[in-house]
């Protein structure tokens, strides 16, 4: 038998670019590819990009000319671009990185194998369209996973358009799966030892597949067998109906934790990020889903110096997270993406920006550690899902997605406990099993 070919995949970005690139190692390794963390021993490289963080093209270029030793020493190598930074920039990539064989856009990275088989002596290809075809039905089935969790696309694309963002351009438009083929594919991941399923979408609580809303999929999900934990990420404010507010109440098998992204606290800011609702309607929104769920962890999204910003809108952001108190938030510094209508505006003195990011990280990191540290002596559930580095000792995420290592020699990865939280650190949970 010939030596296995191998594939090493660097994933940028969100975790619907993990899913995709466990699917495409799938696609790949039905043609005889095995994954490798060793990018110096592949075969094929690909770089699943993401368009949403600073300079993001420029990153997958500075990336893409380290690789050029390793395909200059090895000519057979080949390389690939996919994901939303190769939907964007396309033949531009092809051009400025000869390198490069292929570059393939998120929606159709089912079609890999066979663009691979088109790139002999030295043929360029490109694939970046929106197929009429769902990509979902000319997948492998999901092979054996890594471990207990595991992330299920069900909706993909945006029709928000908000002002700074790319993603209606990279992913295309709101497409929600047929709730039956999830629920198929949601018992193969049970099958295959999965406890833990995180549904995954681009504005995850717009799904409307067959009908159905997320409220509903989520309830049919829970009547599983063998899935014991049910997450969605990442939501819109304007999405989340009342269905949905009450499945987090009634729904014992859907986790306390919800990723709601807001952006900014300033209405003035949000209307000219083409938000769609004020900071008052979010709150409101907020209070209503700790009376469904009164122990909920949220987690959001917030922009600092978007073009116009002032002093009193930053401070009204400020206000905002004061009023909320967050588990965890991901804060970034605006900067502007090519083709999006806030790119057309002024941006703020980069000092201005630097300074306000570092004041909102610092009360969210100080909401986040009392978070934590309100955990301290209560009893949550762990999924472990590796053993700890310390003998004895296992880790796993709590209901509320925080880290925890429980001291437990007899504890195997899958299984489901119940502990008391004994101490919080930087970024983690420690933790006992909780006496019967």
């Amino acid at each position: 038998m010939s030596e296995a070919k191998k594939l090493f995949i660097k994933t940028y970005g969100c975790q619907m670019n993990v899913y995709d690139s466990e699917r495409m190692a799938e696609a790949m390794g039905a043609q005889g590819y095995v994954t490798t963390e060793n990018a110096e021993e592949a075969d094929m490289v690909l770089l699943n990009t993401c368009h949403i963080r600073e300079k993001a093209a420029e990153k997958v270029y500075s990336d893409l000319g380290r690789l050029r030793p390793l395909k200059q020493a090895k000519p057979g190598m080949k390389i690939g671009v996919a994901g939303c930074v190769a939907q964007a920039e396309g033949a531009e990539i092809l051009r400025r990185m000869p390198l490069v064989d292929l570059v393939v856009g998120p929606q159709s990275y089912h079609r890999l194998p066979e663009m691979l088989s088109r790139t002999g002596n030295g043929a360029q290809v490109i694939d970046t369209d929106f197929p009429a075809e769902d990509k979902f039905d000319h997948l492998p089935e999901r092979k054996a996973l890594r471990g207990p969790s595991a992330f299920l696309t069900v909706q993909e694309g945006c029709d928000k358009f908000c002002a700074f963002c790319v993603v209606p351009y990279t992913r295309g438009a709101e497409v929600s799966r047929p709730a039956q083929r999830l629920l198929s594919e949601a018992r193969a991941l049970v099958e295959k030892g999965v406890r833990d399923i995180t549904l995954l979408g681009q504005n995850v609580n717009a799904y409307h597949g067959d009908g159905w809303g997320l409220a509903r999929l989520i309830r049919e999900l829970a009547r599983i067998d063998g899935l014991q934990r049910i997450r969605y990420m990442t939501s819109h404010p304007n999405d989340m109906e009342d269905d949905l507010v009450a499945a987090h109440g009634d729904e014992p098998k859907l986790m306390p934790y919800l990723h709601l992204p807001v952006q900014s606290g300033s209405d003035r800011i949000l209307k000219a990020m083409n938000r769609k609702h004020s900071a008052e309607q979010y709150l409101r929104l907020i209070e209503r889903i700790r009376a469904a769920r009164p122990d909920i962890l949220l987690t959001s999204d917030f922009i600092v110096g978007f073009p116009g910003e002032t002093d009193a809108d930053f401070e009204a952001t400020m206000s905002l997270v004061r009023a909320v108190g967050y588990g965890a938030a991901y804060t970034f510094k605006y900067s502007a993406r090519p083709g999006t209508p806030a790119a057309e505006k002024p941006e703020l003195p980069a000092e201005v920006s630097d300074a306000r990011l570092q004041a909102l990280q610092a009360l969210i990191t100080s909401q986040q550690r009392a978070a934590q540290e309100a955990m301290v002596g209560r009893e949550v559930g762990v999924l472990y899902d590796k053993p700890g580095r310390l003998p004895g000792q296992m880790v796993g995420k709590s209901d509320h997605l925080h880290a925890v290592h429980v001291t437990d020699p007899e504890g195997q990865v899958g299984q489901l406990v119940r502990v008391r939280i004994t101490a919080s650190s930087t970024n983690s949970l420690a933790a006992e099993l909780a006496r019967a």
